[in-house]
């Protein structure tokens, strides 16, 4: 049974105001995915919003890819083990590093709004912290994707369209 969850957001991009109520919104889907998950404990998260600028750079320093991204995780543990804040006994997930200037294109390609993006994001990089990856496609894309929507439906965040552009299929 999940203790506390301690998200400490930051914002490091000037280039777009993030809207009222985000915060917030990112502090749910990270409680919620560990819901979901059963998890137990105190857990930590760190959430920055950058620009594709700062986004691109990091995921050249760290994934080797000169290109920008829309969201990156860096999970701190490993097979479900993870360092333990010391001040307050809370396990330490890891870091998302979200660009917000990709988010709002992406949230206008998929007709829905920034701050779904956003939980949409959030929730995906909660899921790679827990240990969940889709890069190899098949069973495991299939689950982490049913996990996400489950975290957003009950967010009230339903998907209303498909993820998927026509041109793309």
């Amino acid at each position: 049974m999940i203790e506390k969850v301690k998200v400490i957001i930051t914002n490091d991009q000037k280039e777009v105001k993030i809207p009222t109520g985000v915060r917030m919104l990112v502090r749910r889907c990270c409680t919620a995915v560990l819901v979901n998950e059963n998890f137990s404990g105190s857990a930590e998260v760190s959430v920055r919003f950058v620009n594709d600028d700062e986004i691109r750079q990091l995921n050249l320093k760290y994934r080797q890819k000169d290109s920008s991204t829309d969201v990156l995780s860096f999970p701190l543990g490993i097979e479900g083990v993870y360092d333990i804040n010391n001040d307050t006994g809370a396990q330490l997930l890891g870091d998302i590093v979200i660009s917000v200037e990709r988010a709002i294109e992406q949230a206008d390609r998929f007709g829905h709004s920034l701050q779904r993006e956003i939980a949409y994001l959030t929730v995906h990089s909660m899921l790679h912290l827990l240990g969940y990856d889709h890069e190899e496609g098949g069973i495991a894309q299939v689950r982490m994707r049913e996990k996400e929507e489950t975290a957003l439906t009950q967010l009230g965040l339903k998907r209303n369209s498909s993820y998927y552009m026509e041109d793309e299929v």
